[in-house]
């Protein structure tokens, strides 16, 4: 009985965690997504639940874009990429959380995997190695970022009121939309995830 009751409190523990939490993909095609260049050839695909960008040696990606834009919010993503591809997600399309594969590197850097891109480094290295799921959570209010990656909590309100680069505007103090990095290299995304908050 005791088990019972235990696994029924973890089932409705679970549930509360994600309440007002709405998917942005739909496992199944880009709705609700477009490519940031018009006409450009997609690099990406959905099988299984999973967004995977495929960039072959010597080619370009195309970044992908939701057509919803936010403002406060909380998103969570699961992502995997091979050692040394890079990548990134973007914050109201302007504020990148880089994804890298570097985990032989074994440091936290700015330009690393984590860090908000070329502006803050992670407070302490949480990457997993190339081929293995990772895990975000990140949370944006006003101009004050939270980020948690794989459990650890890697920035903590850091303030960030510029565009970090490749953004697609500058007008940080407007609503923007997501966008997945897939100019540079191979990564795949699942269970994308997000609840807005109420404005500061």
């Amino acid at each position: 009985m005791k088990t019972i009751l235990a696994i029924l409190f973890l089932a409705v523990t679970a549930l509360a965690d994600d309440a007002g939490f709405k998917p942005l993909f739909n496992g199944k095609d880009l709705t609700g997504w477009h490519l940031r260049r018009e006409g450009a050839e997609s690099s990406w695909t959905v099988a299984d639940g999973v967004l995977k960008n495929t960039v072959e040696p010597g080619k370009h990606g195309v970044d992908l874009v939701s057509d919803a834009k936010f403002w406060n919010f909380t998103v969570k993503y699961e992502y995997m990429v091979p050692d040394g591809s890079n990548s990134g997600f973007y914050l109201r399309g302007r504020h990148e959380i880089q994804i890298l594969g570097d985990f032989a590197s074994g440091q936290a850097t700015k330009g690393g995997n984590g860090a908000i891109y070329q502006h803050t480094a992670p407070s302490e290295f949480a990457s997993k190695p190339g081929g293995e799921w990772q895990t975000v959570e990140a949370t944006i209010i006003g101009n004050k970022i939270t980020v948690i990656l794989n459990g650890k909590k890697i920035h903590d309100n850091v303030e960030c009121d510029r565009a970090t680069g490749s953004e697609l505007d500058g007008n940080v103090k407007e609503p923007g939309s997501f966008f997945l990095q897939g100019d540079h290299g191979t990564v795949s995304f699942r269970n994308l995830t997000v609840k807005e908050l109420p404005k500061e």
